[in-house]
């Protein structure tokens, strides 16, 4: 039972219950329109009372049934807004904590709203590259009026209930009970009529046409490749231009265009792909996890320091260690002034940057860090560096301490192996900045405890990360499939092209950085040193040189003013430099290469098929749990396009066969041994399945 009957005196009430958050799925919609039905019939029952139990009246469809045929079953949302709307008794809305989506769509179909201050209240079917599809768009602005339901609309963010007067015939005291609230409500306007519906009103805005027009100008500046933002402005004017039936039915057309749209698609694929990321099978939901009350970071740099503030903005005490007191202060200073910098756009109070200043210390000692529940390494990116510092965390931690390693290609079983205790190892590799970047890539080691691995992703929700578990391997996940895009992009050097065209073929496709750029911000030596250890414990893999000779020349990136670009104190912009195209030009003529004129679509095919083909052979080895993980990897750490929804996605909606034949084809050319198939990809290709089935 997803929907509760009860009768207080003269009114019945009835409670959504499904949790978490009420979702209108088909058993809460049929038992919904049952109880009203069942408060028709009654002739004690004089009005009717729609609440939600626990947290939330509403939060809209139930994404379990997203892309089913429950979806659309009968009785619809639809049915279950008309059934409310004709009803011959008044039907109250009683909304508290969340009213969202379809949640909100009932409520405007209801003949009454009372509500809760505080109560978050949202259209945000936008954010999925959909509109609201039962009556939002037609409804609200006959509520609220046209322009503030057109941005709630168009922006899909949630706006308190009691900064919506217009929406409620009632906003309650704080401490109300809201059932009891609504009771006295629906007492008290049993017997008036004519009932109120929110159809029958009109958009009244005086010259909507130019507003309109505006808007229209307004959003198609700011949506980007996504259509879902304009099409929600046009389904909004239908509710001035036309009559109501004739918006509704505008409506549904929309949406049933929309979501067909690869971008809706792939919006949604990265909603679902965010929330089953925490997922391991073998760790149940009910695992243990350890309680992590206070934390320590070894190296107080640019990493250090970002790990450091995730945990100090989670109210999570931190101990930052270094080995000189230059580099702790120094340290110190830059997150000192990273909050400075948000206080000063306005994103933090004062009494918030001294709070979480409060819960950071320095240290020159590891004795000072021993009662730590988790410590997290920073350091420098060798295994005789990590050594040093596992085998001295193993001596200082207490008991039970998660000893976490920030690496980006490092195994960390052998960094398990320095300790007594490699089941309390685990991989947390954070990305640069680590206080901005969402993905927290969780390495999970043949030993790591499920306790551990539990409380990693735990706590990666606390520190608002996304969470997404690898296996152990050379760069894990997501700098195991950058190395072959990197290799793709010298090739492309090598061949013809020049860093400034292959960054806007990249950027033109929908990535925020391409490869030259990000070379330049992340620090070019770094590449260089993976490719030094490559040399000698891969010799069969084969890169360009331009990048070791870029490095040679001492341009390792932004850090030293100039890397395949150069730039200017205070502006990031790159700046094509002549000395490096000339160098690109004369490493191609050693090679004995003829350069050519390359396509911006070849550039853009070999860059992403590139990430493909690792995706498919990382997934075959079970490094990552499903490809979704890999996607969701690649949107929230590199920069991958959302409206394309991962590599892997991408893949699907071109075709693995389409994939396969482009690969066929660059296999032909030149370092072609790069492009040897996954067996994967092969078979899915040949079996006309996908990555994301």
């Amino acid at each position: 039972m997803t929907a509760e009957y009860q009768v207080h005196g003269a009114v019945a009430v009835i409670t959504l219950n499904n949790p978490p958050v009420n979702g209108m799925g088909l058993v809460t919609r049929t038992a919904a329109v049952k109880g009203i039905q069942q408060a028709l019939a009654d002739d004690a029952v004089k009005a009717i009372v729609i609440t939600g139990a626990g947290k939330a009246f509403s939060g809209g469809a139930d994404i379990k049934e997203f892309n089913t045929p429950k979806a659309l079953a009968e009785p619809s949302l639809h049915t279950l807004i008309a059934t409310a709307e004709s009803a011959t008794k008044p039907v109250v809305a009683a909304i508290h904590t969340v009213c969202m989506g379809g949640g909100l769509e009932l409520s405007l179909g209801c003949h009454y709203r009372v509500a809760l201050p505080g109560a978050q209240i949202a259209l945000p079917e936008v954010k999925l590259g959909l509109l609201p599809g039962a009556g939002g768009t037609q409804r609200l602005p006959r509520v609220l009026g046209l322009e503030p339901a057109l941005n709630m609309i168009v922006s899909g963010n949630p706006v308190s209930s009691e900064k919506l007067p217009a929406l409620f015939d009632e906003i309650f005291a704080a401490d109300a009970d809201i059932v009891r609230s609504a009771v006295a409500f629906a007492e008290k306007i049993a017997d008036l009529r004519p009932l109120p519906k929110v159809r029958d009103r009109k958009v009244d805005y005086p010259n909507h046409e130019a507003f309109l027009q505006f808007s229209r100008n307004t959003v198609k500046a700011m949506a980007g490749p996504f259509p879902a933002p304009l099409e929600c402005v046009e389904t909004v004017a239908a509710s001035v231009t036309m009559k109501f039936d004739d918006g509704v039915k505008f409506e549904r057309e929309r949406f049933m265009h929309l979501i067909q749209t690869t971008e809706s698609k792939a919006l949604r694929h990265a909603f679902f792909a965010e929330r089953v990321a925490s997922k391991v099978p073998d760790v149940p939901a009910d695992t243990p996890v350890r309680a992590i009350k206070s934390a320590a970071v070894i190296g107080a740099g640019m990493m250090g320091g970002g790990i450091a503030m995730n945990f100090l903005n989670a109210g999570i005490p931190v101990k930052l260690l270094e080995t000189r007191q230059e580099a702790l202060d120094k340290g110190i200073a830059t997150i000192r002034k990273n909050y400075e910098s948000s206080l000063k756009k306005g994103k933090l109070t004062q009494e918030k940057l001294d709070q979480r200043m409060g819960l950071l210390s320095g240290t020159l000692s590891y004795d000072d860090i021993g009662q730590a529940d988790i410590v997290v390494e920073a350091v420098f990116e060798e295994l005789a560096v990590k050594e040093t510092v596992f085998r001295k965390l193993d001596e200082v931690m207490k008991p039970g301490a998660i000893l976490a390693t920030n690496t980006s290609t490092l195994d960390v079983d052998k960094i398990a192996a320095f300790t007594k205790r490699p089941q309390d190892v685990i991989g947390t590799h954070f990305f640069s900045p680590a206080n901005v970047m969402k993905l927290l890539e969780i390495v999970r080691g043949k030993e790591t405890g499920k306790d551990v691995l539990a409380t990693a992703l735990a706590l990666s929700k606390k520190l608002k990360k996304t969470g997404v578990v690898s296996g152990v391997c050379d760069g894990f996940i997501g700098n195991r499939m950058i190395e072959q895009y990197s290799r793709q992009a010298g090739f492309l050097l090598e061949e013809g092209a020049l860093p400034e065209q292959v960054d806007k073929a990249a950027e033109k496709f929908g990535f925020a950085m391409g490869p030259f750029r990000m070379g330049d911000l992340a620090g070019n030596d770094i590449g260089w040193a993976i490719r030094k250890r490559r040399y000698v414990e891969k010799p069969e893999i084969s890169y360009s040189k331009t990048a070791d000779l870029l490095c040679e020349m001492g341009r390792y990136g932004q850090k030293t003013g100039g890397g395949w670009y150069d730039y200017q104190a205070g502006d990031r912009k790159a700046y094509p430099n002549e000395a490096v195209n000339a160098m690109i030009v004369r490493h191609s003529a050693d090679l004995g290469i003829a350069r050519r004129k390359i396509s911006d679509e070849e550039i853009v095919e070999r860059l992403v098929y590139a990430l493909v083909n690792e995706g498919a052979l990382i997934l075959e080895e079970g490094i990552a749990l499903r490809a979704s993980d890999i996607d969701m990897v690649y949107l929230t750490g590199y920069g991958f396009p959302l409206h394309r929804g991962g590599p892997m996605f991408y893949a699907d909606t071109v075709g693995l066969p389409n994939v396969l034949a482009a690969m066929n084809k660059y296999a032909k050319g030149h370092q072609g041994q790069a492009w040897r198939p996954a067996p994967l990809l092969l078979k899915l290709a040949e079996e006309g399945k996908l990555f994301n089935s």
